[in-house]
């Protein structure tokens, strides 16, 4: 869509110039303990601990930091039990939201997640209620300088992606879950460089806000993503570029 930005590309823009490693880290660090309780320490083993290590790579985690978060996880180390919960409702204007949590005190995390969507003009909704709308898929994403759509569409459906598109200065491959790993890596084989691949989920329809309510959108969603037990937050939020100009 021209002149339109949809939300999971402007994080990921965003994210470049967030003062917020700390926090990342921490929610990556989660992500790894979790992945190497369930499977095991072995990320050649572990395919969820293959992404998570991968996505703190890609957030510059050290790579001590990373294998102290394995050992934890593991039971090697003294570390927190955490579990998997996700929330869904909606924002501002209708808004589909979808929040995946890692949490150590479901009373604790469930009270906070309300709050932002009530503070914000949201509400939450029973499991389900819009993560119908939503599809597993994974997202490498590339500087737009690195390839030649036509380069990079060979490699890539090749390897086995779904798509291959450009927003401003990213290239974004939409790839089937089980097919990114193999994409990720015929990629990086071919010697381009990879700013980012994750699991993610991807809305089937965009909602396009404007004015207050893409700003109240805004504010929910940075709000959600600080909270510490929260990793991701998917929502299938569209805006122009001139709307998100006005926020700064």
């Amino acid at each position: 869509m021209a002149g339109h930005s949809h939300w999971a590309n402007i994080k990921h823009k965003k994210a470049k110039t967030d003062s917020r490693r700390g926090k990342v880290w921490g929610k990556c660090a989660k992500a790894i303990m979790v992945a190497a309780k369930n499977g095991g320490p072995d990320p050649a083993s572990n395919l969820a601990l293959r992404y998570a290590i991968d996505e703190a790579r890609f957030e510059n985690m050290p790579k001590d930091t990373i294998e102290r978060a394995i050992k934890k996880g593991a039971g090697q180390l003294d570390g927190a039990d955490f579990e998997p919960v996700r929330y869904e409702g909606y924002g501002p204007g209708g808004l589909a939201v979808v929040v995946d949590a890692l949490t150590d005190n479901r009373t604790r995390t469930a009270p906070e997640v309300r709050g932002v969507f009530l503070k914000y003009g949201g509400n939450l909704g029973a499991i389900g209620c819009v993560s119908y709308n939503f599809e597993h898929k994974g997202l490498i994403r590339l500087p737009a300088a690195a390839a030649t759509e036509d380069r990079l569409l060979e490699l890539a459906i090749e390897a086995g992606a779904d798509d291959v598109s450009l927003d401003g200065d990213i290239w974004t491959i939409t790839t089937p879950p089980t097919a990114l790993l193999a994409v990720k890596d015929a990629v990086e084989r071919a010697g381009l460089a990879v700013e980012s691949s994750e699991l993610t989920l991807v809305p089937g329809s965009y909602i396009t806000l404007s004015g207050d309510q893409l700003a109240s959108a805004v504010k929910m969603i940075d709000a959600l993503e600080d909270n510490d037990d929260v990793q991701k937050v998917y929502t299938n939020l569209d805006a122009s570029d001139e709307e998100l100009a006005k926020l700064g």
